[in-house]
């Protein structure tokens, strides 16, 4: 048998990549909205995405920079505003999530670009997607950054202050993922649904 184990540091930063995407999968996937200091809105998606707390609530997502080392609107913006709404990417809407992953100028609107609606969330500056069943409204804690790099990391920590949860998919304490029908992300233009699933007790 031969030894498959490789240091890390002989991996070029993109083989890092899709070896992550393709071996840490299926993920969940962050519709991240924020506003610039004008107030003009972005929506990006993020599938490096998960809970990092629950008291106090915060959710957790990481843009990478881009492969010249710059970082998205979503970072820009968060350091204008330290506020942002997370939804969960779902079946239903995968076109127009798929939409709002495309590389527009800053400035321009992801919501205007793929047919998508506007609604207040709480107190906050930066709209939901007004489609979207399942939204948090979250304010800012911490970005984590791992250097200028291209492809570094930069771990968002948003603790949620609101909740918008449509009846249909949350009761106030079961999720409906029948109707919420969320979609994971694979490697490459490979999206994963949750509609083959299996259940094992959880031991004492």
């Amino acid at each position: 048998m031969s030894d498959a184990s490789l240091s890390a540091d002989a991996l070029e930063a993109g083989t890092i990549y899709r070896l992550f995407s393709g071996a840490i999968a299926p993920r969940p996937i962050a519709w991240v909205a924020t506003v610039d200091a004008e107030g003009r809105a972005n929506l990006a998606p993020f599938s490096f995405f998960n809970v990092a707390s629950v008291n106090p609530p915060v959710l957790a997502f990481s843009p990478l920079l881009n492969g010249e080392g710059k970082a998205k609107d979503t970072l820009h913006n968060l350091d204008e505003v330290g506020e942002c709404v997370i939804h969960v990417g779902s079946e239903a809407l995968a076109e127009a999530l798929n939409a709002t992953s495309a590389s527009l100028h800053r400035g321009e609107d992801e919501f205007d670009h793929a047919g998508l609606t506007k609604a207040p969330m709480g107190e906050l500056r930066v709209p939901r997607i007004a489609e979207s069943p399942i939204a948090f409204g979250c304010r800012l804690r911490e970005v984590i950054r791992f250097g200028d790099s291209p492809l570094a990391g930069n771990l968002v920590l948003a603790e949620v202050v609101a909740v918008h949860a449509e009846p249909e998919v949350w009761d106030g304490r079961h999720v409906d993922i029948e109707t919420l029908r969320p979609v994971g992300r694979m490697a490459g233009s490979d999206y994963s649904r949750t509609t083959d699933l299996f259940a094992l007790e959880r031991p004492a």
